[in-house]
């Protein structure tokens, strides 16, 4: 009996020595769990390099003086020919044809040093001379009702697309056939609805001509060659106290002359 026990004892405490060591190593055999690798969302190659090249092409814009055509196509009637005047001393003109009054009278947007001007030229709808009317000073925003638009691509945007800090994202285009330069894709990254341009294609030349810009306005295209920018523009007639040529069409109940709201 006393043998039997002393046995057991022995079995007992050489288990007791040998139990921990069989469990260490097989805890150091178990292979130690790889954290998950976490990866920040990929960059599209060539992003930070197109809108650093974008950047470049809309300051040359910005130092670029001209006057050029560019046909103006929305979609809704016939192709239009914009006139653009950037002159060397940083004023700048813009000539709409077939804008305001339902289409029938051409305009004027127009940034001197004596303010920011919209002038109805003789057209269909309206035979008396040029005249304008100030709007505001040279740097204001030409009011939501009185904008034509085609002018952004050609003053404010650019500035925007020289900022970094604006809300874009920029890719490479292949340009539309009979474009020169580089074209761009922007897009917006912001939730805002008041985006800081329309987002679209841009094309410039190295000297940062602008010959092509396809967005929410139409398509502006570079019609020929541009021509010399003059010293300073000048208005397309008079200012005068009055009214501006809005976009809508009179009514037939409207008894009013066509040069008056």
């Amino acid at each position: 009996m006393h043998a039997h026990l002393r046995t057991a004892r022995r079995l007992t405490g050489a288990l007791a020595i040998a139990l921990p060591a069989l469990l260490a190593a097989c805890t150091a055999d178990r292979p130690t769990p790889t954290p998950p690798t976490v990866t920040a969302d990929p960059v599209p190659a060539g992003a930070d390099a197109a809108r650093d090249e974008l950047a470049a092409l809309a300051a040359a814009a910005l130092d670029r003086h001209l006057t050029a055509q560019y046909t103006l196509s929305t979609g809704d009637g016939p192709d239009r020919t914009v006139v653009v005047t950037s002159a060397n001393d940083g004023t700048w003109r813009v000539d709409v044809p077939a804008w305001g009054l339902g289409g029938t009278v051409d305009v004027s947007l127009a940034a001197t040093a004596d303010g920011l001007f919209q002038c109805a030229l003789p057209s269909a709808g309206r035979p008396e001379p040029p005249s304008c009317v100030r709007l505001g000073d040279p740097d204001d925003t030409v009011p939501r009702r009185l904008d034509p638009r085609v002018q952004h691509p050609f003053t404010d945007w650019l500035e925007v697309l020289t900022d970094q800090r604006a809300p874009l994202a920029v890719s490479p285009a292949t340009p539309p056939a009979g474009v020169s330069g580089e074209c761009y894709s922007v897009e917006s990254t912001s939730a805002s609805l008041n985006a800081p341009l329309d987002v679209g294609i841009y094309c410039y030349e190295q000297d940062g001509t602008p010959t092509l810009v396809r967005a929410a306005l139409g398509t502006l295209k570079l019609a020929g060659p541009p021509g010399p920018a003059p010293a300073t523009v000048p208005l397309a007639g008079p200012v005068v106290e009055g009214d501006p040529v809005g976009r809508a069409a009179p009514s037939p109940s409207d008894s009013a002359s066509p040069t008056t709201l």
